[in-house]
């Protein structure tokens, strides 16, 4: 019988989340984390699912990724899945920047390597972390394919029209700057996964996508395929988000060097990690800033209608680019739970055949579901993402017999 387990790895800059599944029938065998790795104190929590599911956890300092990795293959032993095991297809490796070049999941080879290298520059934060997980894999288990799932693949389809910026081409195109867009396996995932909500194929079906997340993104998907999305060369382009600003006049960044004095690095920081919810209110929590706008907090409940409004307007301009809309469907941990969010975003959209029950809305489940009135035009949808089983089925779909 042909190996049938794909191990899913997705290494941060200090982090290495992982996931080991059968596909025969999607399941996980385990699942864990190592973080703070480098730090003086770092912890392994591993939790083997296919023996009773009981956690383990490890705190101790784990001093690179080299160290993480083998940490992670000494925990999966325990419980009879090292990396070792003849059952093991591929390892699956979550790459955040895959620029024009890669359009699908590819295996993982010395040219690979290098393209992704030389995307850095447009992902300093992500592609680094990630070339070092692929490279100690490979040194772990060089025999194995490894492959690289990348963010940006499921955006590639997008048409000029909306991929570039309106710059100058030869400037765009000597520094490779146009909008890639992000979460791509999340809403590749979430888009067929509505479209098996409704009864009908992915080519069937237009669907508008809302990530929300700490990261918030949106797409407009039609019959499968993406042909706009929120974030642009960076993650920082588009919906309102935890820490992000979002959308927003680039004369601003001008403003602040020539005025405010402000350094590159300062608006970087300014704009990535002290922007969003949390520059707003001082929460990027959606659950902390629905407990204070509940309380009359109006600074939390201004950060909120910043966040609806932006949210609300890519719902109507990703209809109007659509022109026919099927459903819209939320998805990660905002999207996923919270109802107040969902009710608020097509709130007043009734025109465009948009509603939700609010008894339907109200519901925790960790299923797919519809929450909209059964006699809706469109279908507004709860979807929750699951980016390592889409990361193992794409993984598989390339290597497995």
């Amino acid at each position: 019988m042909s190996p049938t387990r794909v191990l899913v790895l997705n290494s941060g800059s200090s982090s290495v989340k992982y996931q080991l599944l059968d596909m025969r029938d999607s399941s996980r065998l385990a699942v864990g984390l190592v973080e703070r790795i480098g730090e003086e104190t770092s912890r392994l929590k591993h939790t083997p699912l296919a023996s009773g599911g009981v956690s383990r956890e490890w705190s101790g300092q784990i001093a690179d990724h080299e160290a993480a990795l083998k940490a992670v293959a000494e925990e999966l032993a325990k419980d009879g899945l090292g990396l070792d095991s003849p059952e093991l297809a591929a390892i699956g490796h979550r790459v955040v920047h895959g620029g024009k070049s890669f359009t699908e999941p590819t295996v993982i080879d010395d040219a690979v390597l290098a393209e992704i290298e030389r995307l850095i520059p447009v992902a300093p934060l992500h592609n680094p972390a990630n070339l070092t997980g692929i490279r100690t894999a490979q040194a772990l288990r060089p025999d194995l394919p490894q492959v690289a799932v990348f963010d940006t693949a499921f955006h590639t389809t997008m048409p000029e029209s909306a991929a570039r910026y309106a710059i100058d081409v030869k400037t765009a195109d000597e520094h490779r700057i146009r909008r890639y867009g992000f979460h791509g396996t999340s809403h590749a995932y979430v888009s067929r996964t509505t479209a098996e909500l409704l009864g009908k194929a992915p080519e069937e079906v237009n669907v508008i996508v809302l990530h929300l997340g700490n990261g918030a993104s949106a797409s407009a998907v039609r019959g499968g395929k993406c042909v706009d999305t929120s974030m642009g060369l960076t993650p920082l382009e588009g919906l309102v988000m935890g820490t992000r600003s979002g959308d927003m006049d680039p004369a601003v960044i001008f403003h602040l060097m020539r005025v405010g004095e402000m350094s590159t690095d300062e608006i970087d920081t300014l704009l990535n990690k002290k922007s969003g919810l949390i520059g707003l209110c001082g929460d990027n929590d959606m659950r902390e800033i629905r407990r204070r706008v509940d309380e009359g907090d109006e600074e939390a409940q201004l950060a909120f209608d910043i966040y609806i409004h932006r949210l609300k307007k890519y719902i109507g301009a990703y209809y109007a680019v659509l022109g026919r809309v099927d459903a819209v469907a939320f998805t990660a941990g905002v999207g996923e739970n919270a109802s107040p969010v969902r009710e608020a975003a097509v709130a007043g959209l009734q025109e465009l055949g948009l509603a939700v029950d609010r008894e339907l809305n109200a519901v925790r489940s960790d299923e797919p579901r519809l929450i909209s009135p059964a006699q809706a035009r469109v279908a507004v949808a709860v979807v929750p993402t699951d980016e390592e089983l889409e990361i193992a089925t794409q993984t598989y779909a390339l290597v497995g017999q």
